[in-house]
């Protein structure tokens, strides 16, 4: 299932990450793709505001590697781009948290898709202005699919 849609600045790059707080549950995975500065970490906080921590709290994950907010629905943020592959994922102890009681966002997901469960939603993002992003989202598996049609009723 795929579907995609367009943010024309970074109020509504946050508004999509507030929308897709509205229909996450614990276990859903997220997986994040898109050049840097793309607006991968403006998404989730907008998630992660939506879900009752203050958007400033939310910082990449880029050297910390894991982030977590103690939102109504934990959220644990993700950053695979300095990681050499999939076993140092895994090295991170992301095993006990993929599908469990967290909501896990990964950015830059592709680099470790290999061990990503099959059940999650990717989003990809492109830069197509210095404002302007395309999100194309791709549902796999019954549960990332029931997620996309969630935020797709929750879209329009």
């Amino acid at each position: 299932m795929h579907w995609s849609c367009d943010s024309h600045s970074v109020e509504q790059t946050r508004e999509l990450g507030m929308r897709l707080a509205q229909c996450v549950q614990p276990g859903d995975v997220i997986g994040l793709d898109g050049d840097l500065g793309a607006g991968k970490t403006h998404f989730v906080q907008g998630l992660v505001e939506a879900l009752g921590v203050d958007r400033d709290a939310v910082t990449s994950p880029t050297f910390t590697l894991i982030q977590e907010y103690p939102t109504r629905i934990p959220v644990c943020h993700f950053d695979a781009y300095r990681l050499r592959d999939s076993d140092e994922f895994l090295e991170l102890g992301v095993d006990e948290l993929l599908g469990g009681d967290v909501v896990c966002v990964i950015e830059w997901a592709s680099r470790v898709a290999d061990v990503l469960p099959r059940n999650r939603l990717q989003v990809n993002i492109v830069v197509t202005s210095e404002s302007a992003r395309q999100f194309s989202w791709t549902a796999t598996g019954p549960r990332g699919e029931q997620l996309l049609s969630r935020l797709m009723t929750a879209t329009q």
